[in-house]
């Protein structure tokens, strides 16, 4: 096992029913990159990262190892990925929309004070997570206000920003800028960009390519269930080429 690998899984099937989505799938993720996973829709990119962060389970697979850490089959879920330092913001959201702001942000990994739960640090922090990221001034809508009272860009938006207040270790992101405006897409841009430097390793999914171009370290094309291609930044000099490569 190579000790750049924060993630590496050899031969991998998925099924639902008779429908099999991931057929033999080799698939690597190296520390400190960010990974652009792209292909065209029932490609099988979800099923990938979602087995990946244990809401869903392989069928099988040769070998599956996070962090050095060999992962069992059934001993594998979200929980047991998010204590490996495993963050997953779905293109759906996930949040508890009869919950306070705060308690989603904070769910399973509260701030505690001897022992209790420190529901003012959790507000006070979620508030400055919301000023910060989402740019929430305080007016109308804060951290104690509940999650279905925010626009789908904003629970979009809230999901990244717990991801990110974090600092896990490995970040994987299915769409998670589609329900963003301009002001927030670009703040999780530039987000983004910051965290490679605290060697977060990142995975996107993203339809949009110039996006992609202009974030990842390497590019990892899924056709049909398998792993059809894939190429590093640095042999990609225009956003034309990687048009051109997603098509081939």
């Amino acid at each position: 096992m190579a000790s750049d690998k924060a993630i590496e899984l050899k031969n991998a099937f998925k099924s639902f029913g008779n429908t099999q989505i991931l057929k033999g799938v080799d698939f690597d993720l190296i520390s400190g990159e960010t990974l652009a996973l792209l292909g065209d829709n029932g490609a099988g990119k979800s099923t990938l990262i979602k087995c990946l962060c244990g809401y869903e389970k392989f069928d099988s697979f040769d070998e599956f190892v996070i962090s050095k850490t060999p992962i069992t089959r059934d001993k594998f879920n979200l929980l047991k990925a998010r204590d490996m330092g495993i963050e997953v913001v779905f293109q759906e959201g996930f949040l508890g929309s009869e919950q306070e702001i705060y308690r989603n942000i904070f769910a399973t990994r509260h701030i505690t004070k001897f022992g209790l739960i420190d529901t003012k640090k959790e507000i006070e922090v979620a508030n400055k997570i919301l000023k910060e990221f989402l740019g929430f001034s305080g007016a109308g809508l804060d951290a104690t206000s509940k999650a279905k009272n925010l626009s789908g860009g904003e629970k979009q938006g809230l999901a990244i920003a717990r991801a990110i207040y974090f600092r896990s270790k490995i970040l994987i992101l299915d769409e998670p800028t589609t329900a963003l405006g301009v002001d927030q897409s670009k703040r999780f841009m530039d987000y983004l960009k910051s965290l490679k430097e605290q060697n977060l390793s990142t995975i996107i999914i993203t339809h949009d390519l110039n996006q992609a171009f202009n974030l990842a370290d390497r590019f990892f094309f899924l056709r049909g269930g398998k792993g059809h291609k894939e190429l590093l930044r640095s042999e990609i000099s225009s956003i034309d080429e990687l048009y051109k490569a997603f098509y081939e």
